[in-house]
Formats: structure tokens, C-alpha cells, sequence
């Protein structure tokens, strides 16, 4: 994916805004952190990955994902945007802004979603 491409993927997300994190295009929905680009290796970061899932992804697609000793006990991955399928990055996103969202908002959108 290109970074324009991640960036219309991203705000794609309802409640949505860009602003800068340490420098970086960093992104916020309901007021908190989504995601943050990296420019020194062109990786998103992205949050609600648990540590063990983490290995996993770094194992069978060290390409794509990895990370450095600074997500090291944290719950983050850093993903390649050039080498990510846009649907796995998708479900990604998708996981840490349900996380995000608000209980009534989230049940709000998936009942505009049914219809």
C-alpha cells in the first residue's frame, strides 16, 4: 500500500482525526490514540495486539510485521505498509477502533451497518 492509500484507509473510520505524535502523522479516534505513522521505516503502529499474537506475526510474516524494543512490553505491532494486504489492515484498524469507540456509538453504527 502506499501512504496516501493507508491514509484514506484510516480515515475511512468514523470519528477519525489526523494530527502529529512526536512529529509523526499520528492518528486519533474518540479522542485516543489509533495509529501513528513511522517514517523512518514506513510501519504503521498499531495497538491492541497481544504480546504472544505479536511473535506469531512477526514469525510467519517478518516481512510485513515486526517491532522494536520500545513496543517490547507493550500490546503494539509495527506493520510494513508496502508488504500489508489492505484487508488485514482493515481488520487491524477495525480492532483497535471498536476498542475505542464508545458502547452506544459502537451499537449505534453496527445497527446503521445492518441496515
Amino acid at each position: 500500500m502506499t501512504r496516501d492509500e493507508v491514509h484514506a484507509l484510516i480515515m475511512s473510520f468514523p470519528e477519525v482525526v489526523e494530527g502529529t505524535s512526536y512529529g509523526y502523522p499520528s492518528y486519533k479516534a474518540f479522542g485516543k490514540f489509533f495509529t501513528r505513522l513511522r517514517r523512518e521505516d514506513d510501519s504503521l503502529v498499531l495497538g491492541s495486539v497481544p504480546i504472544d499474537e505479536r511473535a506469531m506475526l512477526c514469525q510467519i510474516d517478518p516481512d510485513t510485521f515486526h517491532f522494536t524494543a520500545h513496543y517490547r512490553d507493550w500490546p503494539y505491532v509495527l506493520v510494513r505498509i508496502q508488504s500489508v494486504e489492505p484487508e488485514q489492515l482493515r481488520s487491524f484498524l477495525m480492532r483497535t477502533w471498536r476498542k475505542h469507540a464508545p458502547k452506544q456509538w459502537l451499537k449505534d453504527y453496527e445497527a446503521g451497518q445492518e441496515a
